[in-house]
């Protein structure tokens, strides 16, 4: 069966993609501090770039997802969306 995504709800896509990226700048600002202290030279970052790096992800991520589904929708509006063919879970067939 053919369902069509018409419109995204531009701040609660936002939210949770920005919350996402917050998730992996906290998973990659150590990576990042420890390759760039191996570097010549030493690390060009403070500590302070591992609390800044997951914040400013998140706040990105916000923003740019925010303008991404808002383009989304006026797309969507002009060609009718993105097409998926979706089909019941096993468990939804049996109820």
């Amino acid at each position: 069966m053919k369902q069509r995504i018409r419109r995204f709800s531009p701040l609660q896509v936002a939210t949770v993609l920005g919350i996402l990226y917050g998730i992996m700048g906290l998973i990659l600002a150590p990576v990042f501090y420890l390759a760039a202290s191996m570097a010549p030279g030493g690390a060009p970052f403070g500590p302070g770039f591992i609390i800044a790096m997951p914040v400013l992800y998140g706040l990105l991520g916000f923003v740019f997802t925010a303008i991404g589904a808002a383009l989304y929708n006026l797309v969507a509006g002009w060609v009718g969306g993105i097409e998926v063919e979706v089909e019941p879970s096993p468990a939804q067939a049996d109820a």
